[in-house]
């Protein structure tokens, strides 16, 4: 049985702020089905202990950059996936669901420390920790795991690695004089030319280029984001070094916990449904409008935004564009869930009071609003400047409710585009289209005014609405293909026996801990 151990900052329902904590989830406990032995390491937040079943110390392990940590086993809630958690209160308790950032918006002081020590405990496990299985593959998501599979190659591990990149936009750029706090050498710092092995990037140390130059094996999660990322505009910065290890770069698109978001089963929704009998999305849309505050209405258009608030996801641009949707078509209602940059937020706020019975606007997230969010609305406006893969397209279509989305990465590699109306509804009728939402090229508010009218053009047009509609809910977004592709990676890497480095080993790096006298005491009974 192949050993696969996940590192991540991340993990739903353990710990979650986006879509990495959903991916690493569903993706986990779908590779247990494929007969691997699946575990997950993520920092020991509070709210990850809360969660956890059956939590049980392994034991310590010293010096890693931020200090002394503990090691506890646990399995993660309704799946036979085990949980690490690295404990170490000073760095992950008392912060409560933000994971890194303050209240106010700021990354935390001590962010090195926190996932310099998430990266280094995982190079410990690969070398080998009494009591837990050395793992064959050590795959790694996103910036906060990026030292992992440098650590790796310094501490001699012979497991392979893999490393996943979910946003190429965050980085984990810190000033290179912290290198030798996490144990890496100062020849690794020199620019590029001169090393290739160099994990300098633009006089910084970087997590994310320390690991797309050191990593066995790389990917991301969709096939056009990986090409994307090789080119000036969605590159940042970072196209150069991912050109000179293409050759180790696959783009796998992300799947879904399709037993989670099912409309014919959840039960966090007003009424279950399915592809063949939508009465149950009629009620679950007058739940949305009533707890929007928006008036009852079977046949007025519902326009769902459920995203972070940034300018990523064009959310600044869509504030511009809704007044004029809003006065263009005075039927048209409008749902907003989400967080992010506080000026967005003020605005939605602000157009909300303008705007009473035909824009609600919730600041925040939480599951359940999402659940009732994608049963409830006809159409979900889910602009982006860029999307690596996107989840919140696949929940919506998987309810029925039709994404208008930027073609861009993930959204164009899951979205099947709507040709332009007028066209033959007869044989639409016959179901001979197999458009599943409709997709738009541009960033203006022009381009998400006019990408909305196609929609609603269609949305007027109710049988060509229901082939949409069925298609969108018939498509396969579980995670059965992508988890077989990964699968093949992981038998292609694990082929492939890593010869030990001879660059010596940092101490700071291989110095397993024992399970003697506690260095420090958590609060969770052994």
């Amino acid at each position: 049985m192949l050993n696969v151990m996940m590192v991540a900052a991340e993990a739903a329902p353990l710990a979650k702020s986006g879509g990495l904590g959903d991916m690493v989830s569903a993706f986990s406990s779908a590779l247990s089905l494929f007969d691997i032995d699946v575990s997950i390491l993520i920092p020991g937040y509070d709210c990850a202990f809360d969660r956890v079943v059956a939590p049980s110390p392994i034991g310590y392990l010293r010096g890693l950059p931020g200090g002394d940590a503990r090691l506890w086993r646990a399995a993660m809630p309704d799946a036979d996936v085990t949980v690490l958690l690295l404990e170490m209160d000073h760095l992950y308790a008392g912060r409560g669901h933000r994971l890194y950032q303050d209240e106010h918006g700021r990354d935390y002081l001590d962010n090195f420390a926190r996932f310099a020590s998430l990266s280094a405990a995982a190079a410990r496990i690969a070398t080998g920790v009494r009591g837990v299985k050395r793992p064959r593959i050590v795959h790694a998501h996103d910036w906060h795991a990026g030292l992992t599979p440098l650590l790796m190659k310094l501490a001699g591990a012979s497991a392979r690695s893999l490393f996943t990149i979910h946003n190429l936009a965050f980085q984990g750029n810190y000033p290179p004089g912290l290198a030798p706090y996490a144990g890496i050498p100062s020849d690794l710092l020199l620019p590029a030319p001169r090393d290739p092995r160099s994990i300098e990037f633009y006089d910084t140390l970087s997590f994310m280029k320390a690991a797309i130059v050191h990593a066995d094996g790389l990917s991301t999660v969709s096939e056009r984001y990986a090409r994307e990322i090789l080119t000036p505009r969605f590159g940042n910065r970072m196209e150069g070094v991912l050109g000179a290890h293409a050759h180790k770069l696959t783009g796998i698109v992300n799947g879904i916990d399709d037993a989670l978001w099912n409309p014919q089963t959840d039960s966090m929704i007003a009424q279950p449904y399915g592809a063949d009998d939508l009465t149950g999305k009629h009620a679950c849309k007058k739940a949305l409008q009533q707890s929007y505050g928006l008036p009852v209405d079977p046949f007025a258009p519902l326009v769902a935004i459920g995203s972070r608030l940034s300018t990523q996801k064009l959310a600044d641009v869509v504030c511009e564009a809704l007044p004029a949707a809003l006065a263009r078509w005075p039927r048209v209602q409008f749902a907003v869930l989400g967080q992010g940059d506080a000026a967005i937020e003020q605005q939605l706020s602000a157009l909300a009071a303008a705007w009473p019975g035909r824009l609600g606007v919730h600041i925040g997230y939480d599951e359940t609003r999402a659940h009732r969010l994608h049963a409830g609305a006809d159409i979900l406006l889910h602009a982006s400047r860029f999307e690596p893969c996107g989840l919140t397209q696949l929940y919506a279509m998987r309810y029925g409710t039709i994404p208008v989305a930027s073609r861009v990465g993930g959204l164009a590699d899951t979205i099947v585009d709507c040709p332009t109306l007028p066209s033959d509804v007869e044989r639409q009728k016959k179901g001979d289209l197999d458009a599943a939402g409709f997709l738009f090229d541009g960033e203006s508010p022009a381009d998400i005014f006019h990408a909305l009218g196609r929609a609603l053009d269609a949305y007027g047009i109710p049988p060509l609405w229901r082939v949409i509609q069925r298609n969108a809910m018939r498509r396969d977004s579980s995670w059965s293909v992508p988890a077989q592709r990964y699968l093949s990676l992981y038998q292609t890497l694990a082929g492939h026996v890593r010869r030990r480095e001879s660059t010596p080993v940092c101490r700071s790096v291989s110095q397993i801990g024992r399970t003697h006298a506690p260095v420090q005491r958590g609060r969770r009974s052994a």
